[in-house]
């Protein structure tokens, strides 16, 4: 069964920095295109960033140059590192897996840029 569990987020103020781990299990999170997407409130689901299985990554102009998609073979998880964090950051953070032509999501964490 495959799960993914999310931590990390918290109240960070503008300029700071957060990072996220998605946790996953039932599967291999190197093997698979892993995703993290944030919602904003009142604002649909978007895609920030990507690793792929062969370890390409991919990011929304809005995050590049100060968020970075990394994964952990041996603890099998993924993790987004966010700097430079800005108030338009701020929303629940999503971990996505597509494995196959299934796609799988964690129950999200929330990340609240403020001073």
């Amino acid at each position: 069964q495959v799960q993914l569990v999310e931590s990390g987020g918290g109240l960070v103020q503008p300029g700071g920095s957060l990072r996220l781990s998605c946790a996953g299990s039932g599967f291999t999170v190197t093997f698979n295109t892993m995703n993290w997407y944030r919602q904003a409130p009142g604002k649909e689901r978007e895609l920030v960033a990507t690793v792929t299985s062969d370890g390409r990554t991919n990011y929304a102009d809005s995050v590049k140059g100060r968020f970075t998609i990394s994964r952990d073979h041996a603890k099998n998880t993924v993790y987004l590192q966010m700097d430079s964090l800005k108030p338009e950051d701020t929303g629940v953070y999503y971990c996505n897996a597509a494995i196959g032509w299934a796609r799988y999501w964690g129950q999200g964490t929330q990340v609240t840029v403020s001073s």
